[in-house]
């Protein structure tokens, strides 16, 4: 008897465990079992609840009406799936609704719902139950209005920059200005915005690679925002198609680019940062080039929205993922500036960055777009990986 009871304990920890290892990034579940029929269990796992909508624990919205949508799986038929609607986890629900798999969906249920919230702080809890009485529970916090939110300067949000200029080279000819550039910048976003700024000067394509994982390994908050700047030379390789950082030990006549820092392999990285929301700005020649679009002649369009109140504005720009990109250029050379002056758009970025975003504090991307649009060479701006529309990225005065 007792050899049975620690088999079946070893198989129900290993079930747990894959339920665990397949949903961790869209999900925070706890299990209930129930241990009365030792034999059903052997043969069953917990089900599983996947968020589709919202991805972040934490959320903000304007409006009352909010829309739900989630992924509920089980191997044993799924029995039913009730959402409840509190203020806390401790206090009595506001509300709920049951929902039922119809034919076909005994094993996998999507659920899409719009739920009506309270002013202030909703709780939502998901608990899907299978046919053998296990549970799983999901929830979602979701602050609601003006009452649930912050002041701007109290958000729970940090703001990284991770800073990458090179002006001394193996192999290129140096530069004059991307450290110049960069240092400005570092400072404007320091003092100003109170970013957490950390500049890597001159390195190698290791020394990048191996600082862009330091930052994918970090714990960021659903309101958190990382930028991400590149200053310095760029290539781009007609055979490939192609575009390409160049980094300290870059060679010059390196036909397969193997010493370059690709733009594919670049976007592919960052966009895997587990951050929210990203800004990525490169001063580089033929740094227009990261969009895919235009290393295959191809544009693309930027969406634009506007909000009033303060607090409210930075919460909902920060509603969605965000993946942009603002370039100095397209699939052409630009200029590094005459020295001790800036590059063309470094000096107009960092103007960007002074305007302070006007009367409300808060500088947008399409704000900080019109500082630089007016280059003699049309910079590129746009969107990679995961952006999901409307997104947006704010530099919030301090």
């Amino acid at each position: 008897m007792k050899n049975t009871t620690l088999l079946f304990l070893v198989m129900m920890l290993s079930s747990v465990t894959q339920v665990l290892a397949q949903n961790v990034s869209a999900r925070t579940n706890e299990f209930e079992v129930d241990l009365s029929d030792p034999k059903k269990q052997m043969f069953s796992t917990v089900p599983s609840i996947t968020w589709i909508l919202p991805m972040p624990e934490m959320n903000y919205s304007q409006e009352t009406k909010f829309k739900i949508k989630l992924d509920v799986e089980s191997d044993r038929q799924i029995k039913d799936v009730t959402i409840y609607v509190k203020e806390t986890e401790a206090t009595a629900s506001r509300g709920q609704t049951s929902v039922k798999p119809q034919a076909g969906q005994e094993l996998r249920l999507t659920i899409e719902k719009t739920l009506t919230l309270m002013d202030g702080e909703n709780l939502i809890e998901v608990v899907a139950e299978n046919i053998d009485g296990q549970k799983t529970y999901a929830t979602r916090k979701i602050h609601v209005g003006s009452v649930g939110l912050a002041d701007a300067s109290k958000l729970d949000r940090t703001d990284y920059a991770l800073i990458f200029a090179t002006d001394q080279y193996d192999n290129w000819s140096d530069l004059v200005n991307p450290v110049f550039d960069s240092k400005t910048i570092a400072e404007e976003l320091k003092n100003t915005y109170g970013y957490k700024v950390e500049m890597v000067e001159n390195a190698t394509q290791s020394e990048v690679l191996k600082k862009l994982r330091d930052y994918a390994e970090k714990k960021y908050k659903p309101l958190d925002q990382l930028f991400i700047f590149f200053a310095g030379h760029g290539t781009y390789d007609q055979t490939f198609g192609e575009g390409f950082v160049v980094t300290r030990e870059s060679q010059v006549n390196d036909e397969a680019k193997t010493t370059y820092l690709s733009h594919n392999r670049l976007r592919s990285i960052v966009n895997n940062v587990p951050c929210d929301h990203i800004f990525l700005a490169m001063d580089v020649c033929f740094g227009g080039t990261f969009d895919a679009a235009l290393a295959s002649s191809r544009g693309q369009d930027e969406e634009v929205y506007k909000e009033q109140n303060v607090g409210e504005f930075i919460t909902r720009k920060l509603t969605y993922k965000t993946r942009r990109f603002l370039t100095s250029g397209g699939k052409t050379y630009v200029s590094d500036g005459i020295p001790g002056k800036h590059s063309p758009f470094a000096k107009n970025f960092i103007e960007a960055l002074r305007s302070r975003g006007g009367k409300d504090g808060v500088l947008t991307l399409p704000e900080l777009y019109t500082y630089v649009e007016r280059l003699k060479i049309q910079p590129r701006f746009g969107e990679f990986g995961d952006n999901a529309p409307g997104s947006d990225f704010v530099f919030v005065m301090k």
